[in-house]
């Protein structure tokens, strides 16, 4: 029986995307990934939208299954899409490390509404 040995490596930019960017940056990038995974009619990314634009994130070797599973992973109100909340909560749950952080970026975010408004 032969074997898969090659493992796909995962590679988790957040971070390094949130110390670069700051809150609202990151906000803004995430933002744009949703907008190019998305299905434009209905606003929301689909198993179909996730499937046709996969290669874009690196993703094209996934089965049907994995991008199911990747869906229903983030799919909270289990409509069987995601919505932009759904999304950015996925990224951030699938990011160890961001979530380490995000207190941080939490405060900061509060921060800098708070100067804008006073």
């Amino acid at each position: 029986m032969a074997t898969n040995t090659q493992q796909s490596q995962f590679h988790d930019y957040l971070p390094l995307m949130a110390d670069k960017l700051g809150g609202d940056g990151l906000i803004e990038e995430m933002c744009k990934g949703f907008q190019l995974l998305m299905d434009h009619e209905k606003g929301v990314i689909t198993f179909d939208s996730l499937k046709k634009n996969a290669s874009v994130l690196g993703l094209q070797d996934l089965s049907d299954g994995d991008l199911m599973s990747m869906l229903n992973e983030g799919d909270f109100d289990r409509d069987g899409v995601l919505n932009q909340m759904e999304f950015y909560v996925l990224m951030f749950r699938l990011s160890p490390d961001l979530m380490e952080q995000s207190e941080f970026l939490l405060q900061e975010a509060l921060e800098q509404e708070f100067d804008n408004h006073f």
